[in-house]
């Protein structure tokens, strides 16, 4: 770093207050639909675990661990990256996880397999 006070004036002189707000305004429109289609996944998604949650008889006093365990599927499952065989065994490390605090594990996996469609991995 050859001088600090440069970095700084050139960084103050590119990111104004005034040209952040003028790219999110145009980038606005676009962010707010990803978010409603985003927020519209995690309200199905959601309701697909209470309903098979509610299938095996959990009282919703304890649904915050599925739910949790389900939103950390969600995020896995929605990242290019994450699918197939590398997708089951991310979710069986989460069932897992979860087990060990206390979720029953019949749950987690009735969850992991009919909400998400995610197999037990190969062996």
């Amino acid at each position: 770093m050859k001088d600090i006070g440069r970095r700084v004036h050139r960084w103050r002189k590119k990111y104004t207050p005034e040209k952040v707000q003028a790219t999110i305004a145009d980038i606005y429109d676009d962010m707010a639909a990803r978010y409603e289609e985003a927020m519209s996944a995690v309200c199905i998604m959601e309701e697909k675990v209470r309903q098979t949650m509610d299938a095996r008889g959990v009282h919703t006093s304890f649904y915050v661990p599925y739910l949790d365990f389900a939103h950390q599927i969600f995020k896995l499952s929605r990242q290019q990256a994450t699918s197939g065989e590398s997708l089951a065994m991310a979710a069986k490390v989460l069932l897992d996880k979860w087990a060990a605090r206390g979720a029953d594990a019949s749950i987690l996996a009735a969850i992991r397999n009919e909400v998400f469609n995610v197999s037990e991995p190969s062996p």
